[in-house]
């Protein structure tokens, strides 16, 4: 298959009021459809029971930043995007519209904090040099939540957005979109996997502007994904490996955390510890090494992370899966609701 689909066989009609513009309350209230031979219509509470005692659930645990900016060049009014550090206070970002931005070009972004254009790369990215004494502080005083462009706020998101687009567990600063299945878990969520005997561990993956980047290619491995920085320590890596060899299973909570496990594991599954960067594309074909379940929330059309879950679980029955969501009024994409997917 790997050899014959297009663009269009990831594509699916999605009416947009299925679209979540505001998470769930409390968080684990959501609704999760588990997908393996058959389809099953449960909660995010019912997860414990859905695994078995010495399973291991992988948590990401980057936290996201205040990466979207909204400045002046001159008159004209520019939006900046924070994809990733280069080093010190240069960074790759995402402008709009960047096309009009030259060499050297000044963006005043607030008080006492501005960038000039370094380069502009082939992939439409802008590279700019902040000039600020303290980049950390400046960013939290003039960036917003990065929200992906299909949660309609204008011009801001709200104050509620700050807390609701970060799970509770995030520690490492860097990312620009949060890891969303984590978003569902709580700490009752928790308490509960713990009585259940189910493990947890984290690892950390920084989620890029580039994940929201369409499929443009009617053949999709001609798509180029974005490197995300991610890390695996040693201790974290023994404890997948000491489940796996127990009998226990790898559950990846979020297609972030899948991508790293795949990233760090050798071709008999074992992991390996892991520091730098990753740009696997997993499509259908790929064989899957280190992931037995996959928690995630439901993905766009024609989108790398739709081609993702088709990969994990099989086209037709991802296909059919989200029939069902929108039939059933799922809530779709990263305020949504989620599954618990089988491997096919």
């Amino acid at each position: 298959m790997t050899d014959t689909f297009t663009l269009d066989d990831f594509d699916f009609e999605l009416p947009t009021t299925r679209i979540a513009q505001e998470p769930a309350r409390p968080r684990d209230s959501a609704r999760l459809l588990e997908i393996g031979d058959g389809l099953s219509d449960r909660t995010i509470l019912d997860l414990p029971e859905m695994l078995a005692p010495g399973d291991v659930l992988v948590l990401n645990n980057t936290k996201v930043i205040p990466a979207r900016l909204h400045g002046k060049r001159g008159n004209a009014r520019i939006e900046a995007t924070l994809n990733k550090q280069i080093e010190g206070n240069r960074w790759r970002v995402f402008a709009r519209p960047g096309r009009r931005l030259r060499i050297s070009d000044e963006v005043k972004f607030g008080k006492d904090f501005s960038a000039r254009v370094h380069e502009k790369l082939p992939n439409g990215e802008v590279v700019l040099d902040f000039e600020t004494r303290d980049f950390a502080a400046a960013l939290t005083a003039n960036g917003a939540m990065p929200l992906p462009p299909y949660i309609e706020r204008l011009p801001t998101p709200t104050e509620s957005d700050y807390g609701d687009y970060q799970t509770i567990y995030a520690e490492q600063e860097g990312a620009i979109a949060a890891p969303t299945a984590g978003l569902h878990f709580t700490k009752r969520l928790f308490e509960a996997l713990e009585a259940r005997k189910i493990r947890l561990a984290t690892v950390t993956l920084h989620v890029g502007a580039g994940t929201f980047l369409p499929v443009r290619m009617d053949n999709p491995k001609e798509h180029q994904m974005h490197g995300e920085l991610g890390s695996i320590s040693p201790s974290v890596a023994n404890i997948i490996n000491e489940t796996r060899a127990a009998g226990g299973r790898i559950v990846a909570v979020g297609t972030t955390s899948l991508r790293l496990l795949e990233s760090a594991a050798g071709a008999d599954g074992v992991i390996q510890p892991f520091n730098g960067e990753t740009d696997l594309f997993i499509l259908p074909g790929y064989q899957f090494k280190a992931v037995d379940l996959l928690m995630t929330n439901f993905h766009l059309p024609k989108s790398t992370l739709f081609m993702l879950v088709a990969a994990f679980a099989g086209l037709d029955r991802m296909r059919a899966a989200y029939a069902h969501a929108v039939e059933n009024t799922y809530r779709f994409y990263s305020y949504g609701d989620a599954c618990l997917l089988h491997r096919g």
